[in-house]
């Protein structure tokens, strides 16, 4: 792999833009740019400074080793994996979440039609409407709870 494939993979790897990384280096967008397409080539002082922000050897830099881009490639790949995981994980405590809620309205529901036939039996209709407002604000404030607690952890 020659040095501009292997800035372009390094630079990627780290989820860095050409603007982010000239930052870094003190050189402009084109500069990066011209280095990752093969036009240019850096000075000694930038490829030690690459080295410090890629974490790499300036010798894995400047040879070519098929191992070297392996483990980049390796590296790469158990990041996108990693993000992917995080991803799935936090998709399912939405699911989990929205699956709480259900229950909850499902059981105000439950408890209102129970209430209603209670108050209609006692003669106690007045009762009802205001109870059901009140209990309307306890489950959705038991489903904010839950849910703010499950997307937290």
């Amino acid at each position: 792999m020659e040095f501009s494939e292997k800035l372009l993979t390094l630079r990627k790897a780290k989820d860095l833009t050409q603007e982010q990384l000239a930052e870094k280096l003190n050189v402009s967008r084109q500069s990066v740019s011209k280095w990752e397409s093969g036009q240019a080539v850096p000075e000694l002082e930038k490829i030690v400074a690459m080295s410090v922000v890629f974490d790499v050897t300036t010798d894995y830099l400047l040879k070519s080793s098929e191992i070297d881009d392996l483990s980049v490639k390796t590296e790469m790949l158990e990041k996108q994996q990693q993000q992917m995981l995080f991803r799935e994980r936090k998709q399912q405590k939405i699911r989990e979440c929205v699956l709480y809620v259900i229950v909850i309205y499902l059981v105000l529901l439950a408890v209102y039609f129970f209430e209603r036939e209670f108050y209609f039996f006692w003669e106690l209709e007045w009762l009802g409407k205001g109870a059901l407002i009140a209990e309307f604000l306890l489950a959705t404030a038991m489903a904010v709870f839950i849910c703010a607690r499950k997307l937290r952890r």
